[in-house]
């Protein structure tokens, strides 16, 4: 049954570290080489990318290498600027993805990112088996927490899930949250197979997707500057009285062009000049409100 209501007019205090008002949330969704396409041996090239031609018979090498810079160019440039800023991640990562750039997950983990599950494949889960997602759960578990050294806490479906996902993922048992779900700014506790699960909220409007063509709102890096702090601003103020959450969702490909990447300075800048910012991620978050709620 939906929730309609929340938690209304009376939210929790999440009682973030250091007093803060806003809790801060940067995934950077890491995809490149699960997305699909023939020379893989899928039956149909992915076409959701900077450019939106639709290829068939043949393997698509113009999105193919849209993909790849994500890993040849982009990851080094955000990792590096993140680093300075001292920004931790969440490294929401395709199974499939780490299993062909060990080296990026590795890298990440290093500079002290948490690395989490986005499916084996860059797909969506909505119709798939359940004997099928519960596989594919437990080889992008597998996989990441043989080249991580640990294993991930957190999942995160592209599109929708299938309706037995949540469960599989509470049955699998090493889980402490899923983003399954775009409804709050806190986040927040459900009944699965009657065990508590939480549930960190995603956004998909304070995110670098913007940037695509098919979407094509934002334009400069000031364009995803100036979105992402009004947010932030707004959060911020209703802070005072009710702590928020904030997510902001990157993507190699995207935010990591030269002509986009200083909005991550800009956002990072404006945030702390405001001040009562905890920049944390998704694990940190979840093993917060666990302590606390």
């Amino acid at each position: 049954m939906r929730d309609l209501k929340g938690y209304g007019r009376t939210p929790p205090d999440p009682k973030w570290p250091g007093g803060a008002r806003v809790a801060v949330s940067f995934v950077i969704n890491f995809e490149e080489g699960a997305e699909m396409s023939l020379s893989s041996g899928d039956t149909f090239n992915e076409k959701v990318y900077e450019v939106t031609d639709e290829v068939t018979g043949v393997a698509d090498r113009c999105m193919e290498s849209h993909f790849e810079y994500g890993t040849k160019a982009a990851w080094w440039r955000i990792a590096d600027v993140l680093e300075r800023l001292g920004v931790p991640t969440t490294v929401s990562t395709c199974g499939r993805a780490a299993e062909l750039s060990p080296w990026l997950i590795e890298d990440a983990v290093k500079r002290g990112h948490e690395i989490a599950c986005h499916g084996w494949r860059w797909e969506r889960h909505a119709l798939l088996g359940e004997a099928e997602e519960r596989e594919k759960i437990a080889k992008t578990v597998k996989v990441l927490t043989e080249i991580a050294g640990h294993r991930p806490v957190g999942w995160h479906t592209r599109s929708t899930p299938s309706p037995n996902t949540r469960r599989l993922l509470v049955e699998e048992g090493g889980f402490l949250y899923d983003s399954d779900d775009y409804s709050d700014d806190l986040p927040f506790y459900t009944e699965v197979s009657g065990r508590k699960h939480l549930v960190i909220p995603y956004s998909f409007d304070t995110n670098d997707m913007h940037f695509h063509q098919g979407f094509h709102r934002l334009v400069t890096a000031r364009d995803f500057v100036e979105y992402t702090s009004d947010a932030f601003d707004a959060l911020w103020a209703e802070g005072e009285r009710q702590p928020k959450m904030m997510s902001i969702g990157l993507h190699l490909r995207m935010i990591g062009r030269p002509g986009r990447i200083a909005a991550l300075d800009g956002i990072v800048n404006h945030m702390r000049r405001k001040g009562s910012v905890w920049f944390a991620t998704r694990r940190q978050i979840a093993e917060h409100w666990r302590a606390t709620f």
